[in-house]
């Protein structure tokens, strides 16, 4: 699979620029000559991105508000003269039993994972069809379709997700946008500091993971930028498993002798 874009002069809008992965993308896209831009929630954060991305357009946006994702992407469209792909690098890591979350708790989940998503698809969509067609990209999560223990919040948030991703590849594939997800395993960035800077529970999820290590940044970027690229064109309806096997493999166990 080739990291390159398969295009030099493509537009694409990218939620969470500033996050791990959304950075990470925005990086590789940028060195293939795609014209890149983004939103988030801190100017602070926004302009360090753009700053070292060569003064890329960002802006500013709360994704759980439909009516800001739909400003937000107007304002996209309008600076880059047009919209090729979204590319969703939003979401949240909550583990907690199911017992335990607060209703605030399982509403401030459901909106950063999936009402996130919806939005920024009900808002890429028309903007995508004045283009004749384009690529639409989420970040779903390995918990949406396995069992993992105090995930409950986040694998419905992501379940939905996985399931908006399907009907929309169905409803829109007759206007040529492709809609997919990665289902990610544990991948370092900010967002999994607080469970990667516990030692115990660092040499716990590498063993949880087949390959023996977590995700970084650019493990999503480089199937995020091919499924977003024309290399893509025809790949609609999918999601993929990025999770060092976490999925679908199970681990041998790992015995200590004395």
């Amino acid at each position: 699979m080739s990291s390159e874009t398969g295009s030099n002069s493509k537009n694409v809008l990218i939620g969470g620029i500033y996050g791990g992965i959304g950075t990470a993308l925005a990086r590789r896209l940028s060195a293939n000559g795609w014209n890149v831009s983004g939103f988030g929630r801190d100017p602070a954060k926004l302009d360090a991105v753009a700053g070292e991305l060569g003064g890329i357009k960002v802006f500013a946006a709360d994704a759980t508000n439909p009516e800001d994702v739909v400003r937000v992407f107007g304002e996209a469209n309008e600076a880059m003269g047009g919209m090729n792909a979204y590319v969703h690098c939003i979401g949240s890591v909550f583990l907690k039993p199911a017992h335990l979350t607060s209703p605030a708790e399982w509403r401030e989940t459901l909106g950063k994972n999936l009402d996130s998503a919806f939005f920024a698809l009900r808002a890429g969509i028309p903007l995508l069809q004045k283009q004749g067609g384009g690529s639409l990209v989420f970040c779903s999560s390995v918990a949406a379709g396995t069992g993992l223990v105090n995930h409950e919040a986040v694998a419905a948030a992501k379940g939905g997700l996985e399931g908006m991703v399907r009907s929309a590849a169905a409803t829109y594939a007759p206007r040529h946008i492709r809609v997919n997800a990665v289902a990610l395993g544990l991948v370092e960035t900010g967002a999994t500091a607080a469970i990667l800077g516990n030692p115990q529970a660092r040499t716990i999820s590498e063993q949880m993971h087949p390959l023996g290590r977590f995700g970084q940044p650019d493990d999503a970027a480089s199937l995020l930028a091919w499924l977003t690229s024309d290399e893509a064109a025809w790949v609609t309806g999918q999601i993929y498993a990025m999770d060092g096997g976490m999925g679908a493999i199970v681990p041998r166990p790992k015995i200590s002798r004395s």
